[in-house]
């Protein structure tokens, strides 16, 4: 309603906005191909796509992949064994890998190496000689080794030259190629993890599992075992504990003492958050319908409370493994983990320990790098899959 110049009430049809259809509710809504293709896909395919959104988190799984290539075939991989030596090439430098020479293209190529001992420093001095061309051999014949410790064999994805040397990230005080050494120790460096993490899983949504299922003395006696194991000092505790292995075990043994101490002092955390977050759920009408139907505790908490914080479980492993890497690099850095001639990228540092060694040898904190590259690729990739698995992302 309006009024016009000389103060006469007009009137104005005002727009009626509802569909005067008839509403049928036997109609069904048409929806997309991409619409029909999300409301049936299941959840495992939901968590794909969200994860795919994640680019980092999608790189990281692809550079671990690459990484844990290396665990099963790093006989293969590595040009040498790992405790190969070569007394004529102690402390010798990396050897660039070149493509042309004297303007003419040749192929992935090293120059010869020639030394001579500096009576100054009593050290010795390598140069490179490039009137020798060392081509790099691919898919080929080189040094012994048996394989996964089963049978011999001598293929290489790529080898020296013959009478020549390939040591790409240098070598250590012993003459052994660190390259090789770095492929070597990631097998027992990444799959301390892997194994780690499992233990400490299984215990953590047991025992939290029961603590927030359950409650009352349970509850108490769990949470109180976990404050005490949570007081002390981590560090002190992992090298107290691993230097209690005998030292007359041979290194698989001492690798598997590793991993159960390293799984049995990092399961009180994820514990925790699992007792906290059942106590929430196991307040929601679904859990206490299962319990009403006669479902059993086990299979209350396994198929209707666990999967509730899947995502949290999922960061929970990923930034775990990484943090057993880490303590397994410190304490076979500080020589009360894996020892030689198992090799791990820790043992790897141990050389290294002596900081005039690493002024003058810088090659030998390579193994710095590799550790970094894998504790930052699953970091992000805990992230991604955390926010693919939450149901409110």
């Amino acid at each position: 309603m309006t009024m016009d110049v000389e103060g006469t009430k007009t009137t104005r049809k005002v727009e009626h906005y509802v569909d005067p259809t008839p509403f049928n509710p036997a109609i069904t809504e048409e929806m997309t191909p991409e619409q029909e293709r999300f409301y049936q896909a299941s959840q495992w395919q939901i968590m794909w796509w969200k994860f795919k959104r994640h680019k980092l988190a999608v790189w990281s799984g692809v550079i671990l992949i690459l990484f844990y290539l290396c665990v099963p075939f790093a006989e293969v991989i590595a040009p040498y064994t790992a405790n190969s030596r070569d007394s004529l090439h102690l402390f010798a430098p990396p050897q660039s890998v070149h493509f042309i020479h004297d303007g003419s293209f040749v192929g992935p190529f090293v120059y010869g190496m020639t030394s001579e001992i500096n009576m100054e420093t009593l050290q010795w001095v390598f140069k490179e000689d490039t009137d020798q061309v060392h081509r790099i051999r691919f898919f080929c014949q080189g040094t012994e080794y048996k394989f996964w410790g089963l049978f011999d064999a001598d293929f290489h994805l790529f080898c020296p030259a013959d009478g020549g040397t390939l040591f790409l990230l240098g070598t250590d005080r012993l003459g052994r190629d660190q390259f090789s050494g770095l492929v070597y120790g990631a097998r027992l460096s990444l799959t301390v993890g892997l194994v780690g993490v499992t233990i400490s899983i299984v215990l953590g949504l047991f025992f939290g599992g029961i603590a927030g299922y359950f409650g009352g003395i349970l509850d108490s006696a769990i949470q109180r075992m976990i404050e005490i194991i949570r007081s002390l000092p981590e560090l002190p505790l992992w090298m107290a504990l691993s230097a209690a292995l005998p030292v007359t075990w041979a290194p698989v043994w001492i690798y598997f003492g590793l991993t159960i101490i390293l799984g049995l002092l990092d399961w009180p955390g994820l514990a925790r958050a699992v007792r906290s977050k059942l106590l929430s759920l196991r307040e929601e009408e679904y859990a206490k319908a299962a319990v009403l139907m006669g479902a059993k505790p086990k299979r209350v908490i396994t198929r209707h409370l666990l999967p509730g914080f899947t995502s949290h479980i999922i960061a929970s492993a990923t930034l775990s493994i990484p943090s057993m890497i880490l303590g397994e690099t410190a304490l076979s850095y500080l020589n009360l983990g894996l020892r030689r001639p198992s090799v791990s990228w820790g043992v790897l540092l141990n050389e290294a320990q002596n900081i005039s060694v690493v002024t003058v040898y810088p090659w030998l904190m390579a193994p710095v790098i590799p550790i970094i590259i894998v504790v930052l690729a699953f970091n992000f990739l805990g992230d991604g899959l955390r926010d693919a698995a939450d149901p409110y992302k």
